[in-house]
């Protein structure tokens, strides 16, 4: 039997066909009103890839985040078939709730072929069995409002081992680098569609709080506003969600309320398998 955390990941990335290119989300997470980004991004993607042929897999993905959706509602996904070539397939995706979108993704879709390779090294780290795993214990959640405190629950289905300061912020000054060890907490089905739905879900966790780190901002700071403008990720090569990966985040640049980050997700061979890139609302509110 699976892990019951990781199952009800899964459980929450199932979608229900209604019709050739209609999809319905399951309804998760009721406890916090806001349905987390990763988890739209997870089942956009997977309604995506059901309406392209097997062979096709998603090599990038770049979307909206247009209002807040409601986790005590299903979330409708359209997707628009808006091409179909000798080799690519393009995609456009529309998240909608109360008759309204509340996300927008344009994805592409391509059958695998060769050609050259060049990626830049993966950066020196300590292997995964010599970083501690996450831990929230000296972290008080009780004053950060709901979205925040779901961040333990979020990451229940994985194993996190943070190389660079993760749930506790740094001192001032500080890099805003944040790399980190994970997999899920037990193995997968060979649904390999599951396994980058999985991936995209986890690739919202934790990059655009990286632009706190040069100002020891906690997470949990009550003037604190974070939330996802827009989402980029590209899939180079094979990756397996339950086997090692290296998660680097690096912050870019905030300013005007907003910011942005980036990070790559390596294979333990130093393999580059994903790339992401995200614009975040970063506010500070006096209250």
């Amino acid at each position: 039997m699976m892990d019951s955390a990781l199952q009800s990941l899964v459980d929450a990335l199932a979608l229900e066909r209604l019709e050739k290119n209609l999809f319905r989300g399951a309804v998760t997470d009721t406890h916090v009103k806001r349905v987390y980004g990763g988890k739209v991004l997870g089942e956009a993607i997977k309604a995506a890839q059901s309406t392209v042929d097997n062979d096709r897999a998603v090599h990038s993905i770049h979307c909206y985040f247009l209002r807040e959706a409601d986790s005590n509602n299903p979330v409708i996904y359209e997707v628009d078939r808006s091409r179909d070539g000798n080799s690519f397939s393009a995609r456009r995706v529309t998240a909608i709730q109360y008759g309204r979108p509340i996300f927008t993704m344009e994805a592409s879709f391509h059958a695998e072929e060769a050609g050259i390779e060049f990626q830049h090294p993966m950066p020196e780290v300590p292997p995964p069995e010599d970083v501690e795993p996450l831990s929230f214990s000296n972290l008080d959640l009780t004053r950060a409002p709901p979205n925040v405190q779901r961040f333990v629950n979020i990451s229940a289905p994985f194993e996190i081992r943070p190389i660079d300061p993760y749930a506790q912020p740094p001192e001032p000054g500080h890099a805003p680098l944040r790399r980190i060890w994970v997999r899920t907490v037990e193995r997968l089905p060979d649904d390999f569609n599951l396994h980058r739905a999985i991936l995209a879900y986890l690739s919202d966790y934790g990059l655009i709080t990286t632009l706190l780190m040069p100002h020891g901002i906690q997470i949990n700071d009550p003037r604190l506003m974070m939330a996802s403008l827009d989402h980029a990720m590209w899939f180079h090569r094979a990756f397996r969600m339950d086997e090692w990966l290296l998660y680097v985040c690096e912050g870019l640049t905030s300013a005007h309320a907003r910011g942005v980050a980036r990070g790559g997700f390596y294979r333990r061979d130093g393999a580059l398998a994903v790339s992401v890139a995200q614009e975040g609302l970063v506010r500070l509110v006096e209250r």
